[in-house]
């Protein structure tokens, strides 16, 4: 199926001249292009404009899971009947295992998988494996093993209507590919028998496969919503795949037992000759347990440390990661396009997984935790990584010096749509004793005005600590102010920038988090502290990003503040002038007039009810009443709502319907339990 976009909007501005050059580009084999797209200007657009006329499978990767969020919803817009999926680590929280020498610390790997992205996980491969039209968001995870796609593809089940097979007979292959049995609720991954029927949910959506048996011989298959317990429709066909991405068969795992012996034996030696008993009986006692239960059970803690034994591969040799999933040409070459987005924060970071994975592991080796191929468990190197994704477009509004070294060109996409010019920038000379505090006065001064106007304020701090302080002081003097950086959970975050558009309160501090994917058209001044200041934060491409922050709204400003004008704040302020003046002369000559951009605030608790809920209003969130009547219904009428936020990649959303279960059960925990049980 060819990929069709879906916009209400043509291209427009630099648009048509950035989708014909890097199509051209893809079809002259170039093998990287970069879009210099400014903020605002519909990188995205362009981006899906590209995918449609190439027509081939495409994998965007962005540097985080929000970004790669809002980027796999854009695409579902533009796409709407074509499959486009999200890959992020599954982990909400995540302790690798590590071993510190100095104070004789070992810790254990600790983990929280998230099931929700865990199903994504499979939505995407299984998409890969089925069909052509493919677009997968990833974050850097897509670089990290994932289990072999010729045996995860080989190892699925084909269920009929007619099959003669019995009841006990289908559990038995279900198991087999590493299904689990339950009498409890159906998540995905798990089954059931009653009676002469198997209900199955699949790993990859939430509904269930009801199978009905009638004399050893499978009568009826419905799906059936896995909340409502409605049936959806007959089916007579569907395919299961494994319930895990590492799928290993009795004579592989036979294999790998054989050869983990062997790898202990060397390794037994090595401690031996360097003469280091503590270790070798270490890593003895660790290794011959952890064989153990792998033949019985098949399974360990850790088990992805033996990945290289499972799945034959030589030592040293990179993993299959997600990449190994996208189709291939005949003589193997890579056959699908890479988007790498903000890529001058991507590239690096792809770059850099291998090292800080490889030092951890080392020392884990060393001392007897793990043995040497547990190095084999790895990232990608970067330079396997560009062996494994074909053609790639970068797009950024900063490209750095990768980028610009390895691109056959670059496309500038300079002119916005909307008309909309890059902000006007000003240098404020402190020259007196008290810096700092200089720089507090006039900011406060010049804030002031944009709130008269109804707008709001942006303060960039170089360090946490200056934006917690800087925020109390401001409401020291009676200005709404708050602080963002890092170590703010998620959510907070989320309802601190929902306040912040609603005008809760009028001036938010942030360090540098306040650089890339925010969207806030009601700014119109940003004040750049300490802007002389050498380093990372104050770079000539992190000027250029906070500067961009202000580039939603007709009066957006920014302040640079600073003792002397650096290189950095040269050429950002220089770069800022030429769009500025490009921008300008494309809105004289088509008569455009710029307008601050009109974006829909969202009140996240407005998604917390069902629409049959509605009427009954807010207070059923809390409604004591409405739980003592049927708790059961009342906590499923919740997880619905989640559900549709996830299929809709809202998890902000969906993480705050989760948490409102938490509370409900921390509220009426004497109802929940007795509603569980019903």
């Amino acid at each position: 199926m060819a990929f069709k976009l879906t916009s209400k909007y043509s291209p427009a501005g630099d648009q048509p001249k950035a989708i014909e050059a890097l199509v051209k580009g893809v079809k002259k084999g170039q093998r990287f292009q970069t879009l210099l797209g400014v903020t605002g200007s519909g990188k995205t657009f362009t981006a899906a404009n590209v995918i449609q006329q190439i027509g081939k499978p495409t994998l965007v990767i962005a540097h985080n899971k929000t970004l790669a969020a809002q980027l796999a919803q854009e695409y579902r817009e533009f796409f709407p009947e074509n499959a486009v999926h999200y890959f992020v680590s599954y982990y909400d929280y995540y302790q690798p295992e590590a071993y510190m020498p100095v104070s004789d610390t070992y810790i254990e790997k600790e983990a929280q998988i998230n099931t929700e992205i865990e199903r994504l996980r499979h939505a995407t491969t299984q998409a890969l494996l089925t069909r052509k039209d493919v677009i997968i968001v990833a974050s850097v995870s897509c670089i990290y093993g994932l289990g072999s796609p010729e045996e995860y593809e080989k190892v699925n089940l084909k269920i009929s209507v007619e099959d003669k097979i019995s009841r006990n007979d289908l559990a038995r292959k279900l198991i087999a590919i590493y299904f689990d049995r339950t009498n409890a609720d159906l998540t995905p991954g798990l089954f059931r028998a009653l009676g002469n029927t198997v209900e199955i949910m699949p790993v990859n959506e939430k509904i269930i496969f009801k199978i009905d048996f009638q004399e050893e011989k499978i009568s009826k298959i419905s799906k059936v919503d896995a909340i409502t317990r409605n049936i959806l429709e007959d089916v007579k066909t569907f395919f299961l795949f494994p319930a895990k991405h590492f799928v290993t068969g009795k004579e592989e795992r036979d294999r790998a037992v054989k050869t983990i012996k062997s790898e202990l034996a060397d390794q037994l030696k090595v401690f031996e000759k360097e003469k280091k008993p503590l270790e070798a009986e270490r890593i003895k006692r660790r290794t011959n347990y952890d064989l153990a239960l792998i033949r019985e059970v098949g399974y360990c803690n850790g088990i992805e440390n033996y990945s290289r034994h499972f799945s034959g591969k030589l030592p040293g040799e990179a993993p299959d990661t997600l990449l190994s999933y996208f189709p291939k040409t005949k003589d193997g070459k890579p056959d699908f396009l890479t988007i790498i987005d903000e890529s001058h924060v991507t590239v690096p970071q792809i770059g850099g997984m291998y090292a800080g994975d490889a030092s951890r592991k080392n020392t884990l080796v060393d001392y007897g935790f793990r043995l040497p191929s547990a190095k084999d468990n790895r990232p990608l190197k970067f330079n396997e990584f560009e062996e494994r994704v074909g053609q790639v477009i970068f797009t950024s509004a900063t490209p750095a010096v990768f980028e610009k070294e390895n691109s056959s060109q670059t496309v500038e996409q300079v002119i916005r749509p909307t008309g909309l010019i890059d902000p006007k920038v000003e240098i404020k000379k402190i020259t007196s004793g008290k810096n700092y505090s200089g720089q507090i006065k006039d900011f406060i001064e010049e804030a002031k005005k944009e709130i008269k106007k109804g707008f709001r304020a942006i303060g960039t701090t170089l360090t946490k600590k200056m934006a917690e302080d800087l925020s109390e002081y401001l409401k020291e003097q009676n200005i709404k102010a708050e602080y963002l950086h890092s170590e703010i959970l998620t959510i907070d975050r989320i309802t601190i920038l929902t306040d912040f558009r609603k005008g809760k309160f009028d001036v938010l501090i942030g360090v540098n988090l306040l650089r890339e994917g925010l969207d806030l058209p009601e700014v119109s001044l940003i004040g750049i502290f300490d802007a002389d200041k050498q380093g990372f934060l104050r770079s000539e491409t992190s000027l250029i990003q906070i500067i961009g922050r202000a580039a939603r709204n007709t009066e957006g400003r920014v302040i640079l503040y600073a003792d002397k004008e650096t290189d950095a704040m040269k050429k950002a302020i220089s770069e800022t002038e030429r769009r500025r003046a490009i921008q300008t002369a494309h809105n004289t000559k088509n008569k455009i007039t710029p307008m601050t951009i009109i974006k829909k605030i969202q009140d996240i608790t407005d998604m917390m009810q069902s629409e049959h809920d509605k009427t009954v209003g807010a207070e059923i969130l809390i409604g004591k009443k409405m739980i003592e009547k049927n708790p059961r219904e009342f906590i499923k009428s919740i997880e619905k709502e989640m559900e549709k936020a996830v299929k809709e990649l809202d998890f902000e959303t969906a993480a705050i319907l989760r948490d409102e279960i938490k509370e409900i059960y921390k509220k009426f925990p004497e109802l929940i339990i007795k509603g569980k049980k019903k």
